[in-house]
């Protein structure tokens, strides 16, 4: 089974880039895997925080979005725990 929590840092990645490795994240989950964090940083991480709330709203493999613990992290819940 795999890891419960995955965390992905995307920290220095334009967003075509940062797309490719979430979804190669999402690809490698299996049903041990409820939550990703995706680490994209706050001063400079923005635009990638914009980008994961864009993209991964309503795609079907997503329950939902959610902020991380702070403002650099961003959740994307697979299922609830």
């Amino acid at each position: 089974m795999g890891e419960p929590i995955r965390k992905v840092d995307l920290h220095g990645l334009m967003r075509e880039d940062a797309i490719k490795r979430i979804e190669k994240e999402l690809a490698g989950t299996d049903s041990g895997t409820y939550r990703i964090e995706l680490i994209h940083g706050f001063h400079s991480g923005t635009s990638l925080k914009d980008m994961i709330r864009e993209e991964y709203a309503y795609d079907p493999r997503i329950k939902r979005v959610a902020p991380g613990d702070n403002m650099g992290i961003t959740v994307l819940v697979l299922r609830d725990f």
